[in-house]
């Protein structure tokens, strides 16, 4: 069996040095379907287990402000890979939690990697891994994709999640009443319309939001959606539990 993994982060974040560790040689580029923007995807075996691993554009959010950032979007929503990496800068964590915070709102199939460890270090910066795992509700790993080092903790978590032995629950993110009223609302109809398989909050959110390019992705995929309540990566609404 081979697990599918999909690396997403701000840019200069370490994300392609941590790609370029795990696949080496193994692996190749090209451009997303109907984009200009490059496709990097490869390959590599841990422990006995087969990943195959896609490098998304690097992004500060997942709206749809430009090409890079629906092709993240639409990856993770629409592909459902088993682990989304989020790879954030130790040195930048507000900045990047930002997108990691966007990230669990759409799968809870995430493992939150903190990168540049050594460098927050030589600047005096603290970060509680444990207390960012608690309010995060995810793995949270700490690494140096530069040196080398922590990947084997990251992939203890990566494969957890992957093989459904670990079900993270992503903090929920509140909104103010008018928001979460109108998303109660709206949930319904998304579920009626699309099934289990995407994470109706998010797409209730999207919605709101007048994210148009997310409808055209929707409908775009909407053959895809038959049965689709049956599928093993079915997202697990807040406060469920699924066994996998």
């Amino acid at each position: 069996m081979t697990y599918t993994l999909a690396l997403a982060g701000n840019p200069n974040t370490g994300k392609s040095t941590l790609f370029n560790t795990l696949t080496g040689m193994r692996q190749h580029t090209g451009n997303w379907a109907g984009k200009t923007v490059v496709r990097a995807e490869g390959e590599f075996t841990r422990s006995g287990t087969s990943y195959r691993i896609i490098d998304l554009p690097g992004t500060y959010s997942l709206y749809s402000n430009s090409a890079d950032e629906e092709v993240a979007r639409d990856y993770i929503i629409f592909e459902q890979p088993d682990v989304t990496i989020v790879v954030i800068d130790a040195t930048s964590l507000e900045r990047n939690l930002n997108l990691a915070l966007q990230v669990l709102e759409m799968t809870n199939r995430v493992v939150v990697c903190v990168n540049l460890m050594d460098e927050a270090k030589k600047l005096g910066i603290r970060i509680d891994l444990d207390k960012m795992k608690k309010r995060l509700g995810v793995p949270v790993v700490a690494i140096s994709a530069r040196n080398k080092t922590g990947i084997d903790a990251l992939f203890t978590q990566v494969e957890l999640v992957a093989s459904g032995a670990l079900v993270p629950q992503p903090v929920k993110i509140p909104y103010n009443e008018d928001i979460e009223r109108k998303i109660e609302e709206l949930e319904p109809y998304i579920l009626e319309t699309l099934g289990t398989r995407y994470p109706t909050r998010w797409i209730a959110l999207r919605l709101l939001d007048g994210d148009e390019s997310l409808l055209q992705s929707l409908k775009a995929n909407m053959d895809a959606l038959p049965g689709t309540s049956q599928s093993s990566k079915e997202v697990i609404p807040h406060g469920h539990t699924v066994c996998h």
